[in-house]
């Protein structure tokens, strides 16, 4: 076998093995420090988030980025939030999705261990439940939530509540607001329904799967009068 062939076939091994080194250290810093990919395992966020979606987050908020009243956000249990659920077992394409989303570095294997909510309160906010209309009010004025399904229900809340977000946490709340288990139902929990800031992974800035079900997430932040 001729000694330029073997050279270059030894150059050719070399290249690829350098660009796999760097497509793994790349995929590794994205999710590390960029952007990160979660499993919606529940109907809590229905009405924007369906069972089975896949959602990218966007790690820079906010450490980097601040966030803003209506943010879709995904934190780590603050404590006791999240019961044992059974997840069903993916198709054989979404299974394959998942396995190349690991690879590079955007697998949502951990996200039977998070929650996903919409950022309703934000440090210093007071918020309610409800108005004469049954709409929430957050510093004394009502929003407006298009996002929200109220499964033939008139009020934005099943429960009355009155609180005031502390310093480093958020009052959070699901879409499916009478099916979610979120800051109003867990106040009898450690943060007393608050989320530490501290605790935020990111916010929810895109459906990716299914590709039928893709879409931007809009925050809807021009919704409360005094917001952002």
């Amino acid at each position: 076998m001729p000694q330029s062939f073997l050279k270059s076939v030894g150059t050719f091994l070399k290249d690829v093995l350098i660009i796999v080194v760097a497509a793994l250290l790349i995929s590794f810093v994205v999710k590390t420090f960029l952007f990160r990919s979660f499993y919606i395992p529940s109907e809590s966020m229905m009405g924007t988030l369906h069972v089975n979606d896949r959602i990218i987050v966007n790690e820079l908020v906010p450490d980097v980025f601040p966030l803003e009243h209506g943010d879709v956000v995904v934190f780590s249990d603050p404590g006791g939030w999240l019961t044992s659920a059974p997840r069903d077992a993916p198709d054989l394409l979404s299974g394959a999705v998942d396995l190349i989303a690991s690879v590079v570095g955007f697998g949502g294997s951990d996200s039977e261990d998070h929650l996903v909510k919409r950022v309703i309160g934000l440090p210093g906010d007071t918020v309610e439940c409800c108005d004469a209309t049954g709409s929430l009010i957050v510093n004394g004025d009502p929003v407006d939530e298009p996002y929200i399904d109220l499964s033939g229900h008139d009020a934005a809340s099943g429960m009355e509540f009155t609180v005031t977000v502390p310093d480093g946490s958020l009052w959070v709340m699901g879409d499916n607001r009478y099916n979610s288990a979120d800051s109003r139902y867990n106040q009898d929990k450690p943060g007393h329904g608050f989320v530490p800031l501290d605790m935020v992974v990111g916010r929810a800035i895109v459906i990716s799967w299914p590709f039928n079900r893709w879409t931007w997430l809009d925050n809807f932040s021009s919704h409360f009068s005094n917001g952002d």
